[in-house]
Order: C-alpha cells, then sequence, then structure tokens
C-alpha cells in the first residue's frame, strides 16, 4: 500500500506525482488532472491508499481521495463524486 502527493513547486509549471517520502517525482505531467491520474494508478498498483492533491505552488492539501483496496479512515462518504 503506497500513498502518493500531487504537488507543483514554486516556479515549476509542470506537476509531480512523488510517492510519500519518496526522495523525488515517479512522474511529472504539464496538468494537475493528468497527474492525480497517474498517482491513482500508481496507488492501486501499489495495493491502493491516498492521493492527496496540494494546491498550485507548493500549497496546502485542497483534497485526498482514498484508492481501493486501502483503508478510508473516514466512515463517510466522498459528496464530490
Amino acid at each position: 500500500m503506497s500513498n502518493y502527493h500531487v504537488t507543483q513547486k514554486k516556479g515549476q509549471e509542470g506537476w509531480n506525482v512523488q510517492k510519500e517520502n519518496g526522495q523525488r517525482a515517479s512522474a511529472i505531467t504539464s496538468t494537475q488532472k493528468e497527474a492525480e491520474k497517474l498517482a491513482k494508478q500508481f496507488s492501486a498498483n501499489s495495493g491502493g491508499g491516498e492521493v492527496r492533491i496540494h494546491r498550485p505552488n507548493a500549497g496546502p492539501i485542497r483534497d485526498s481521495d482514498t484508492v481501493k483496496p486501502g483503508n478510508d479512515p473516514k466512515s463517510s462518504k466522498d459528496k464530490k463524486y
């Protein structure tokens, strides 16, 4: 099970997909949507986990999704989807 973060560093145009506690990006994409999709694929391939999407320019987390078969820490349903 692996968690991934989707981030954009200040001054960078692309979006990073980075495994939690990883030293470098697993992928760099031109859009946040592409990065989110890849992060979910990577997490699913490693047994599930959390994908945390950050605001632009190294901002705080704006959304978090559980990728199955990961364990969602909240019992509430995601109302966004």
